[in-house]
């Protein structure tokens, strides 16, 4: 199975680059199943329901989110009548949408999709990530319930995501970090056959920090005054992400590298799809 995961969609530049380069990836790449991650999508705060609409319409099987879920205040609302959209797991029970599903690819595999948040360095703080998705797989575990189990981890740290990865080594396809928005060359298949990636990168501008116009983090950082709000950087946006190819037998990892294309970093393209 190959399945392409998109790091954050930031602002509208990176959500226009998302909506434009994947049906024709999908079709070039024979992608069959795809997973973006929208938490940043409106004008770098939350998503609309028009935004993750668009982007299910452009070939998104799944958009994940992340710490951003609820700043658009729809977001409450429409979670609840999108099985497509996830929100972290580790929320507390009762929170509104869903934190994981199973879903059906493009080649008829079933692959569950969790999204859960980290706590190091995160607010709001969640529940236990750990148990979250200790539960989760006992629930729906790889070769009997799902063919595939793709882990969105949303965290700052990277020692905590590295640690979420040997956690589900060996019952897990992939383990992606998201969150913060530069992409890692950490690319990897774990030794139980989870592949593992600390950060997907985002998709937006580059030109920027982390997606955002440069000159009022910048002040912030020197100053310690704000003097204005952060803003969606609005150049050329880069697409950041990574490609898996996933064993039809096992639902383990057998390839995995980054896809990058767009402004200002290398362009790559997993080769083994090329």
């Amino acid at each position: 199975m190959r399945l392409l995961f998109m790091g954050d969609m930031v602002g509208r530049t990176g959500r226009m680059a998302v909506w434009e380069r994947l049906p024709g990836l999908v079709s070039d790449l024979k992608l069959d199943f795809v997973i973006v991650n929208g938490e940043n999508a409106a004008g770098g705060f939350g998503i609309t329901e028009d935004i993750f609409l668009e982007t299910i319409s452009a070939g998104a099987d799944v958009v994940t989110t992340g710490n951003h879920v609820w700043d658009q205040k729809e977001a409450v609302i429409f979670c609840e009548r999108h099985d497509q959209f996830l929100r972290p797991a580790n929320y507390p029970a009762g929170t509104p949408g869903r934190g994981s599903n199973l879903y059906f690819a493009r080649n008829g595999a079933r692959v569950l999709v969790a999204n859960v948040m980290g706590r190091v360095f995160m607010h709001p703080e969640l529940d236990d990530p750990f148990k979250c998705a200790e539960a989760i797989l006992e629930a729906c575990p790889l070769g009997l319930q799902a063919d595939a189990i793709v882990f969105d981890f949303h965290a700052e740290a990277t020692s905590e995501k590295q640690c979420f990865g040997h956690f589900v080594d060996g019952r897990a396809s992939l383990v992606v970090g998201t969150h913060t928005h530069v992409p890692t060359a950490d690319h990897q298949i774990l030794n139980g056959g989870t592949a593992y990636i600390s950060d997907a990168g985002m998709c937006g501008d580059y030109d920027s920090s982390l997606g955002m116009e440069k000159e009022e983090p910048l002040n912030r950082f020197i100053s310690k005054m704000p003097k204005g709000r952060f803003e969606a950087a609005s150049g050329p946006a880069t697409i950041c992400g990574v490609g898996v190819e996933i064993s039809d037998r096992t639902g383990l990892a057998e390839k995995i590298a980054p896809l990058r294309l767009g402004p200002r970093l290398a362009e790559t393209i997993p080769q083994f799809w090329a």
